[in-house]
């Protein structure tokens, strides 16, 4: 992004809603520019607030407000820590830092004093002479002070809670207890957004709802988010990421149409905003791709555990025209691993011929995680229509792949190592489940299992159909029903042997095979209380629910 940009140009026209924080300036236009730049920080579009902001410091030099916003955006965030931080950005951030505290300074310059106190506190991120891990804990020590003089200040709560959430991104709960991590100051940033939430306006401020679905969704209850998810819901329209938050509870509350519907809006807001041309090339890369992708991701997950293949199928086809190479070289440790999402989508709708004639990418060099997944693809197609040499082959060769793949390689929060070893684990089940070796199939499927579930948290789960579903299926062939059954009830939430970020509450592929259990095992009066909940899911799908995975042979006849 460069700083040479024109103030008076004309800027698009987004609908970012009505939320503003009126600054000190005589500048209408830097208001304007300021109040965009704080709605794109909010909506983790970071490049386009520090565009926003500095059209502001354009319009009105002595803004020192809009200097702070163009250091806040330029620095690390919840999703883009110190490391990923880069020396052009580190320099200008502290530059803009620098010149917001000399404007406040300056004799005879009237600033509000939450203005002045909270550039002081920014000061803090960017101290050259202070390593970069212990910047975010100084500079969250001073908003708390900030917090406590200006405790009704919703943007000063908003801003508090996100700089103590900085202090451990993705680790506030610890999700096998269900309890705060050790060291994270969760249950503060818990009371810090609830209270804001609760003061006039608290449920229109988008950084607050924002911030609380992120705090809630790896918790114990995400359900007690859904009225913020709710509310957050087009406040902001043109903001593709907060059209898209609200189903990070959706989605663990089992709402699979309302998270299929906003990950839509997100992805055609997304495309009017990527529609536009931007200085610095940010219309075709750039660190929001991600969140682009994110959108598309999130949807297609959602589609495969409605069992509505269209709609998955489609948006592969969609996520792949924006995954081109030229894109993917710009970032290929966070880009490329998504070229594999294609795979997960065949093998859950069972589509072996599309799967087993799946093309190799030409650069494999580039392409290392997406071969090793089309191999796999294979191995499953081949093991599954029963060409069990054709899979040992592609085991072979997926084995040779994934040691290309490199440790740097990222599918969001989780290393696509990691997820690979799901794969493995589970073509080795497949194929020796085919050999008739269903003993050696279930221990290889069990591991599956047991290394889905160790997966940092991460939503979408890197691995996108859940291990169970196969572990379940294949369980239920050979008339261990009532294991079966255990492995269905943790998958849909049913009891608390997972948690709670691990359960698929209403999916039909569980619900089904569920079902299946109770009726076998002569559970009446338990299967017709499920037949409601599963027809409402099967009503939803576009493909018959014969089993939760295509990889059981024999089938079961389901609720209609």
């Amino acid at each position: 992004m460069s700083l040479e940009l024109d103030p008076a140009s004309t800027y698009p026209n987004y609908n970012l809603g009505s939320y503003s924080r009126p600054i000190t300036t005589s500048s209408h236009l830097a208001q304007t520019h300021f109040t965009n730049g704080l709605i794109w920080s909010y909506a983790f579009n970071h490049s386009e607030a520090a565009t926003c902001f500095t059209l502001a410091t354009r319009a009105d030099p002595t803004c020192a407000m809009a200097y702070w916003g163009l250091a806040y955006a330029m620095g690390p965030n919840y999703n883009k820590p110190w490391e990923y931080v880069s020396s052009p950005e580190l320099e200008q951030a502290q530059a803009a830092a620098k010149k917001a505290k000399e404007l406040v300074m300056l004799d005879g310059v009237n600033v509000e004093p939450v203005e002045r106190a909270i550039i002081e506190a920014l000061q803090h991120r960017y101290h050259v002479d202070v390593q970069l891990e212990m910047r975010n804990k100084a500079y969250s020590s001073a908003m708390e002070q900030v917090h406590a003089d200006f405790p009704e200040d919703l943007d000063v709560c908003a801003l508090y809670a996100d700089a103590l959430m900085n202090l451990t991104p993705w680790a506030l709960w610890d999700l096998p207890t269900g309890l705060p991590s050790p060291g994270a100051s969760t249950l503060t940033i818990k009371s810090t957004l609830e209270t804001a939430c609760s003061l006039p306006g608290g449920l229109q401020h988008p950084s607050l709802l924002h911030l609380y679905i992120h705090l809630m969704e790896m918790s114990p209850h995400p359900e007690i988010a859904l009225r913020h998810a709710n509310k957050l819901r087009d406040l902001v329209p043109d903001a593709g990421h907060l059209q898209h938050m609200p189903t990070h509870i959706d989605i663990l509350c089992g709402d699979y149409a309302s998270t299929i519907s906003s990950n839509w809006a997100a992805v055609l807001a997304d495309e009017k905003y990527f529609s536009q041309p931007r200085d610095g090339g940010e219309s075709g890369g750039g660190f929001y791709t991600l969140y682009r992708i994110h959108n598309h991701h999130f949807k297609i997950y959602a589609a495969m555990f409605a069992a509505q293949s269209h709609v998955a199928l489609t948006t592969v086809h969609d996520l792949e025209n924006i995954l081109k190479e030229e894109v993917i070289q710009s970032m290929p440790d966070f880009l490329e691993g998504f070229g594999g999402i294609g795979v997960h989508v065949l093998v859950r709708f069972g589509r072996w011929a599309d799967l087993s004639t799946l093309p190799l990418p030409a650069n494999q060099d580039l392409y290392r995680v997406t071969t090793a997944m089309i191999h796999y693809g294979h191995g499953v197609a081949f093991a599954a229509t029963g060409r069990i040499q054709e899979s040992a082959k592609e085991q072979e060769l997926f084995r040779q792949a994934v040691l290309r793949v490199p440790e740097s390689r990222t599918l969001f929060n989780n290393k696509c190592i990691d997820i690979l070893a799901i794969a493995a684990a589970m073509l080795d089940g497949e194929l020796e489940y085919r050999r008739g070796n269903f003993d050696a199939a279930f221990s290889y499927l069990k591991r599956a299992v047991e290394l889905g579930d160790a997966l940092p948290y991460d939503e979408p789960w890197g691995w996108m159909q859940p291990t169970r579903h196969a572990y379940g299926a294949l369980l239920l062939e050979q008339g261990k029903t009532t294991e079966a059954l255990q492995v269905y009830a943790a998958d849909l939430g049913f009891d608390d042997s997972v948690p709670r970020p691990l359960r698929h509450l209403n999916n039909v592929w569980a619900l089904s095979g569920y079902h299946e259990c109770l009726g076998r095992l002569g559970m009446d009066s338990e299967a017709r209380n499920l037949e409601p909940l599963l027809r409402k899911a099967v009503d939803g799908a576009d493909i018959p629910i014969k089993s939760s995975c295509f990889c059981r042979l024999t089938e079961a006849k389901v609720a209609k």
